[in-house]
């Protein structure tokens, strides 16, 4: 999966993230350069790409992407969920755009469907790789997170790291595999650090 998802406020309107997709995107072409066939679920973003081996599916909002991530998701090996995807979204859609008028406005949210976890709690041979950007208690959340939706590994970021984070050519990342093991990893561009979590499939299952 790839790039932020929109949760809809009113017909123009909606809530959304710094998510510019490319990390997602340069995962799925570091797997297509490796011959592997790739459905990258993407949410709304500018980034291109352009293989044979790449199926782009495009969503908007996380229900979209849940339903598109379950669609898939049983009969793939690998399952890589670099997208951004809303923790909440508006309870209620208005369906006109909603008019400046009160000093103040209040928006009701309501949880998203949690897409990591639930397709942890249905994996079976998939090999299942989650992110995690936290801005404090980074090693211990992420392990949390392992933990709390089935991950056999987690790519951490922390916007603590200068040259890290949304909307940046380069990113700066931690391994942590399911058995807590870490790896923390130098500031490389997006690109090469696709290449590393790439390198981490190929070993699981040739290792």
């Amino acid at each position: 999966t790839a790039g932020p998802t929109y949760e809809a406020i009113d017909p123009v309107r909606f809530i959304g993230n710094h998510s510019s997709g490319k990390m997602g995107y340069d995962i799925a072409v570091s797997a297509a350069n490796l011959g592997a066939s790739v459905i990258l679920v993407s949410g709304p973003t500018n980034c291109k790409v352009q293989s044979s081996l790449i199926e782009v599916i495009p969503v908007v909002s996380a229900e979209e992407m849940y339903k598109a991530c379950h669609e898939y998701y049983a009969d793939v090996d690998v399952a890589i969920a670099a997208a951004a995807v809303a923790d909440y979204r508006p309870k209620i859609m208005a369906s006109q755009k909603i008019k400046k008028a009160a000093e103040e406005f209040t928006i009701e949210l309501e949880k998203t469907k949690d897409i990591l976890a639930s397709l942890g709690a249905i994996k079976k041979k998939q090999f299942l790789i989650g992110f995690a950007l936290e801005t404090e208690n980074e090693i211990e959340n992420a392990k949390l997170k392992i933990q709390k939706k089935n991950l056999d590994l987690i790519v951490l970021n922390s916007l603590q790291d200068i040259g890290a984070g949304f909307g940046k050519p380069t990113n700066k990342v931690t391994f942590i595999d399911k058995f807590f093991n870490i790896e923390p990893m130098d500031l490389k561009s997006k690109e090469a650090v696709a290449d590393d979590i790439l390198n981490k499939v190929i070993a699981f299952f040739y290792e």
